[in-house]
């Protein structure tokens, strides 16, 4: 079983830094993709940003120039740091994580999610 842990979400005026962290733990072999993904009241879940196991990075034209991941693959650590947030940045973001569990076995994980709020 494998276990995704976030942290550091909360509330922030706008213009405001948070930074995310997630931790994965459990029966890992190794993991390819590690990325985080947001849901707003009402709305469906979407993509923010992703990083490969090289660190090849892709984000979402909303969070693009404001937002960075990254990762620790020693660790099986992705944190998300978020710069110049917006009322609009407001959901609960999750994250998510492509996990081999042994050399034959891959599924995908999602963490519990943490709150982000952005005051306007």
């Amino acid at each position: 079983q494998v276990q995704l842990v976030e942290s550091g979400g909360g509330l922030v005026q706008a213009g405001g830094s948070l930074r995310l962290s997630c931790a994965a733990s459990g029966s890992i072999f190794s993991i390819n993709a590690m990325g985080w993904y947001r849901q707003a009241p009402g709305k469906q879940r979407e993509l923010v940003a992703t990083v490969s196991r090289d660190s090849t990075t892709h984000y979402s034209d909303s969070v693009k120039g404001r937002f960075t991941i990254s990762r620790d693959n020693a660790k099986n650590t992705v944190s998300l740091q978020m710069n110049s947030l917006k009322p609009e940045d407001t959901a609960v973001y999750y994250c998510n994580a492509d996990v081999r569990v042994t050399i034959l076995y891959r599924r995908e994980y999602w963490g519990q999610g943490t709150q982000v709020t952005v005051s306007s």
